[in-house]
């Protein structure tokens, strides 16, 4: 692989394969392949290449026979993001691309690490801070690296970029949390579940076994839906530090995604149902709307600086705001 360094916001070096990464993109990502119609060609490039290590990353550890393999791919990971071991492809163009756009490579180390702790037999959260430690692991960490592959280059938009991840993150959870029991997994904070009257030792065998209450499940999804919309208002806020030519696919991205949370309240927050996701007709008019505020940002937004009481639970972290 060529070490040479191409300009910001140039095309990939031709080795890397960035139609495979495109194609990873398309299969596994809808709403991301969405929003990215409004990038710019070669941000597109850039983040597909990003985003198909990111993928690399949770299939190794996710998909490994064992939970000892599953381990043993993380190290490995880590090995290859230091340079103690010679990178697989994937790894090799994402280093390409984050030596090109001064990427932090301190993010995709925290992600390894957050993909890497879902390599358990039975999954279980003890409170807000752990579960947001773990969604700026698993995502906000993809923020710190965007800013990088959509050339933003004010430090101050990190925080704000973090805050996105983490409230697409949060949306996640909220929808899958019926698949995730089926995983041996629960996201849903202890602390809130036993406010909700619910057994946090039980849920997953209780939620398998469809014996679990829809009205206490929905009362804790409905809460963190509501701490995702403060995330995701923080991340509206940081909009106007991303260049223009690709400012809209990420509003679009943002809309797209916290409309999903938008649609579980409307089924009063019923997680148990099952997964559900956005139709062709619903994202596009997330994307008008992301294009109203393209035009015409609100004065609020524009003038607004980070709330950094939403990273207190993230001291320490690389791009954590650092007043929290």
């Amino acid at each position: 692989m060529s070490d040479a360094v191409a300009t910001p916001g140039a095309l990939p070096p031709a080795d890397l394969d960035v139609a495979g990464a495109r194609a990873a993109l398309a299969r596994h990502a809808r709403s991301f392949r969405f929003a990215g119609l409004f990038l710019p060609g070669d941000r597109l490039d850039t983040a597909a290449v990003v985003y198909a290590f990111c993928r690399a990353v949770d299939d190794a550890v996710d998909e490994a026979p064992s939970l000892l393999a599953a381990q043993a791919e993380a190290a490995a990971l880590q090995a290859e993001l230091h340079g103690r071991a010679p990178p697989r492809p994937t790894v090799a163009a994402f280093l390409a691309v984050a030596r090109r756009e001064g990427i932090d490579v301190r993010y995709a180390a925290e992600l390894v690490q957050g993909v890497a702790s879902d390599a358990v037999a039975r999954l279980a959260v003890a409170d807000d801070e752990e579960l947001l430690r773990y969604c700026y692991r698993v995502a906000g960490t993809v923020g710190g690296l965007m800013c990088g592959v959509l050339g933003v280059r004010d430090p101050r938009a990190v925080p704000h970029a973090v805050d996105l991840g983490i409230g697409m993150q949060l949306t996640n959870i909220c929808r899958d949390v019926l698949e995730d029991a089926h995983k041996g997994r629960v996201y849903l904070p202890a602390t809130r579940l036993g406010d909700a009257g619910i057994d946090a030792s039980t849920f997953i065998d209780d939620v398998v076994a469809r014996r679990e209450s829809v009205v206490a499940t929905a009362r804790v999804v409905r809460a963190l839906l509501n701490v995702a919309d403060r995330y995701y208002a923080s991340a509206e806020a940081g909009m106007r530090f991303i260049p223009a030519r690709s400012r809209l696919a990420i509003l679009v991205a943002s809309r797209v995604y916290r409309a999903i949370g938008t649609k579980l309240l409307a089924r009063d927050a019923d997680a148990l149902q099952g997964r559900m996701a956005t139709t062709l007709l619903e994202k596009v008019g997330c994307a008008l709307g992301a294009l109203v505020a393209f035009l015409v940002p609100s004065a609020a937004s524009s003038a607004a600086s980070h709330n950094a009481s939403l990273h207190v639970p993230l001291r320490g972290l690389p791009g954590a705001a650092p007043l929290a």
